[in-house]
């Protein structure tokens, strides 16, 4: 007996299951004031692409989120038909359309929503003023791309329009969709919550992915400029194909996930909608990209479609940003209650009757595929399904007509309200719904901030676990969030590492955000006002490798205590103790044969030039100035051209005893006694004007070289005139080549003595210093420069010493029986000064 019973019960229960309910008739309602409702029942539109005629496009698939949206209007708007102090004495209607996730087909009922009240035309006027279009207001739809074909035709008619998800930046715009407002946030305050959490787990090297579609783009590219701003790189970026029946949608996500592998990036970034969501995460799957953090957004994170999807826990770790809405109460019971009610015949009759009123035949695209469907395909989108948005959007219109009318807690008048009148009561005043305050602002948009969200899965079952929060800042429970590492940590995703101080971000590859940290070299330092290259010093200054701040050079020169100009100086006074002895030796033998051979009292001279040219030594020694370097090439050609002065004559005279006998007595007069003084004199004069050409073409000054040494500025005497330079010295030159000519080839027997040699010696020496000293000197640039300066004064005055009056003393100390005049006589013959008288 109960094997039947329970058949039979069973049996009714599926008959009551099979047969069509009247859900469909529960979307219109007359009242005195109609509210538009525009919602996304269905999805996947059928004939739109193969569309040739101007026919109705109708969608394939029931969208659950869609119909509880609506059925959120409903509710609130019931509930404000029986509060007996919103609208008291007031009936509110409502007339819900399907939007199909389309523009064109939500632009079918906006344009209903826009006829004269009574009748399917709409008026051609120059002043809408009094028009009294079908609806009071617009609830609706819920993408943004939807809403920015429809606000601009209901802002023309200054019709308010409240979206509960379009959340595209564009639409805060105010000047161009001025009666358009929301119950969500705009994409700036998610992204700005997003990428906060990228800054906070310091992920820098990131993909970001959205669909092809106002959302996606607007968001992808808010995204993009604010990250940017924040060393966030984002290695890649792509968009998902909305009309993934397209062949060619296949290839581009396959692309798109090669694209990512290839980036290697840890974190990916996804603005999209439920159904681009769902085929990029089904590719990533089915081709084994690694398990990565996907931080996604309410669009998809909420929806049944991307969680169902087989082998969905292997994608990696899902992080992402929700609206924080309220619980709607009484909503469940309410839906439930509705689904008992849709299954009474007599119910559905007087839905049927309510729907004649509106000329239900004007335009059929209600939820047809609602009638087929129970509780139960329902019932698990309730508990997460957002709909206080919706819930709030009814409430901010029922408020505003409260405020138009002028209603009291008891009644509200008989007045006629024009759509365009409520505009000044949601902009202006606050509003409650359920305890909580809320208030449209100045871009027509509430901002009850965001929860984080995170996908926790155990045992197979999907839990929305809340581990965070942002209003004004982010606050994120990391112990809560489990991530697909081996120790569920959160994993590194990082294209370069921060920067030390002294460092900066060189650009690398391709990737124009991506870096190498790099030191700053020498001679610059990094700033924190551009830490993206490094500033050079300012030229008197300096720096060590990855400085933050540059230092001040310091002086180089040839200073008084260096242990080199120690041992310089001390050669100094060796050579001029070596020539002052000389000339003492030479003025205590004055009158004898070898002296007056050798020059006579010109040899003191020279000797006291020679002298004063290893003195002037001292004027390469200490702090340069321009003066200093002025004077210091013109001493040394001064004091070397009365030395070389002496020799020129000395060398004339040898060369017209042995060269030129028959001229000697008459010319030899000029070169020898008192005359030879004027050829001394005639050639210093000669000496002085180079000296005064070299000080007007340009002499030598002071240069602070900046370059040569690193952390020092090098003071030297640097040559302006090469020229001037070469006339100053090329005299001097001449003459000692003069002198070379005029005593290498002099012979003498084997038992006198060759004065000439001693000349031809000195002068030889003379011209080897100076070949190594102008190639030295021109190219030298440190503080070595006076030095090699000094070591050509030295050398050359010890090379003269050595070959033509170190020689003579020998004789004079140790060998003066050879100082007579015999031997000394045929070889030069000058009588002595005092005995030509």
């Amino acid at each position: 007996i109960m094997v039947p019973g329970l058949l039979l019960c069973l049996s009714f229960a599926y008959a009551a299951a099979l047969k069509p309910t009247c859900l469909s008739a529960q979307f219109r309602r007359p009242g005195d004031y109609i509210i538009g409702g525009l919602f996304p029942f269905g999805m996947d539109t059928v004939n739109l692409t193969a569309r040739s005629e101007p026919t109705l496009v109708v969608c394939e698939r029931l969208f659950v989120d869609g119909l509880i949206w609506a059925l959120g209007m409903k509710f609130a708007i019931d509930q404000i038909n029986n509060s007996t102090s919103l609208l008291p004495g007031v009936k509110l209607g409502y007339d819900m359309y399907d939007t199909c996730f389309e523009p064109m087909v939500a632009l079918q009922p906006s344009l209903l929503f826009l006829t004269r009240n009574g009748t399917t035309g709409i008026g051609v006027l120059c002043n809408y003023t009094d028009y009294q279009p079908r609806v009071t207001a617009v609830i609706g739809p819920h993408k943004s791309d939807l809403c920015l074909a429809t606000a601009k035709l209901f802002s023309f008619f200054l019709i308010p329009q409240v979206s509960y998800g379009a959340s595209s930046e564009k639409l805060s715009n105010t000047e161009l969709y001025p009666s358009f407002y929301r119950t969500v946030s705009s994409d700036k305050n998610l992204v700005e919550a997003v990428v906060l959490l990228l800054n906070r787990f310091g992920w820098n090297w990131i993909a970001t992915v959205g669909s092809d579609d106002e959302y996606g783009r607007g968001a992808q590219g808010l995204f993009l400029s604010i990250a940017g701003n924040l060393s966030i790189c984002v290695a890649f970026e792509g968009l998902i194909p909305t009309d993934l029946a397209d062949p060619k949608a296949k290839d581009q996500l396959e692309d798109t996930i090669k694209l990512i592998n290839k980036t290697k990036v840890n974190v990916i970034v996804l603005f999209a909608f439920s159904q681009p969501a769902q085929a990029l995460l089904e590719h990533s799957i089915s081709m084994g990209l690694t398990k990565k953090v996907w931080i996604g957004t309410e669009a998809w994170m909420l929806s049944d479609i991307a969680a169902s999807i087989p082998n969905i826990q292997s994608i990696g770790t899902v992080l992402g940003f929700i609206m924080k809405a309220g619980t709607v109460p009484g909503f469940q019971k309410y839906v439930a209650d509705l689904f008992t009610s849709v299954q009474q015949d007599k119910f559905c009759q007087k839905s049927r009757e309510f729907n004649r009123l509106m000329n239900s035949d004007t335009l059929d695209t209600h939820c047809k595929q609602c009638d087929h469907i129970s509780l139960q395909d329902v019932s698990s989108k309730l508990s997460h399904s957002q709909i206080q948005p919706v819930y709030v959007a009814a409430y901010s219109v029922a408020y505003a007509l409260h405020r138009a009318l002028g209603c009291t807690h008891q009644a509200c008048p008989k007045a006629s309200v024009r759509s365009w009148q409520l505009l000044h009561f949601m902009n202006t005043l606050p509003f409650k719904v359920n305890g909580q305050s809320f208030r449209f602002d100045q871009c027509h948009g509430t901002n009850t901030g965001y929860k984080l969200i995170f996908w926790s899965w155990k045992n197979g079952t999907l839990t929305y676990l809340p581990v965070g929060d942002y209003e004004e800042s982010l606050y994120i429970n990391k112990s809560q969030i489990q991530f697909h590492t081996a120790d569920q940590k959160e994993p590194t995703s990082e294209c370069f590492r921060h920067c030390q101080p002294g460092q900066f971000r060189e650009i690398k590859g391709f990737h124009l955000c991506c870096y190498d940290c790099t030191d700053c070299p020498e001679n610059t330092f990094w700033s924190t006002k551009d830490s993206s290259t490094c500033t050079p010093c300012l030229e008197h200054q300096w720096s060590p490798a990855r400085s933050t701040q540059c230092y001040d050079r310091s002086e180089r020169y040839l200073f008084w205590n260096e242990p080199l100009t120690i041992a310089l100086l001390t050669l100094v006074s060796i050579t001029v103790s070596l020539t002052c002895l000389t000339a003492v030796l030479f003025l205590k033998n004055l009158e004898t044969p070898l002296v007056q051979a050798s020059g006579g009292k010109r040899n003191l001279f020279a000797l006291f030039t020679l002298m004063l040219l290893c003195l002037s030594c001292c004027l390469y020694i200490g702090k340069p100035s321009n003066n200093l370097c002025m004077i210091q090439q013109i001493v040394y050609a001064l004091c070397l051209n009365g030395c070389f002065s002496t020799f020129f004559i000395k060398s004339l005279e040898i060369t017209l005893v042995t060269e030129f006998p028959r001229c000697a007595p008459t010319f030899l007069h000029w070169v020898t006694q008192r005359r030879a003084w004027l050829l001394v004199a005639l050639c210093l004069l000669t000496e002085c004007l180079f000296c005064f050409c070299y000080l007007h073409l340009g002499p030598d000054y002071l240069l602070s070289d900046y370059k040569s040494l690193p952390t020092e500025v090098l003071l030297v005497c640097n040559t302006e005139s090469w020229l001037a330079f070469a006339l100053m010295h090329g005299y001097n030159g001449c003459l000692a080549f003069v002198c070379f000519l005029c005593t290498f080839m002099v012979q003498t027997s084997g038992k006198k003595y060759n004065i000439a040699r001693g000349i031809t010696f000195a002068i030889l020496i003379y011209f080897i210093i100076w070949i190594f000293f102008i190639a030295i000197f021109a190219t030298l640039k440190t503080v070595l420069r006076p030095v090699t300066q000094i070591g050509t004064i030295l050398t050359t005055t010890l090379g003269i010493l050595g070959t033509y009056y170190i020689p003579k003393c020998y004789i004079i100390l140790f060998k003066p029986d050879l100082n007579t005049v015999d031997y000394f006589q045929n070889s030069i013959k000058e009588e002595p000064e005092e005995d030509s008288q």
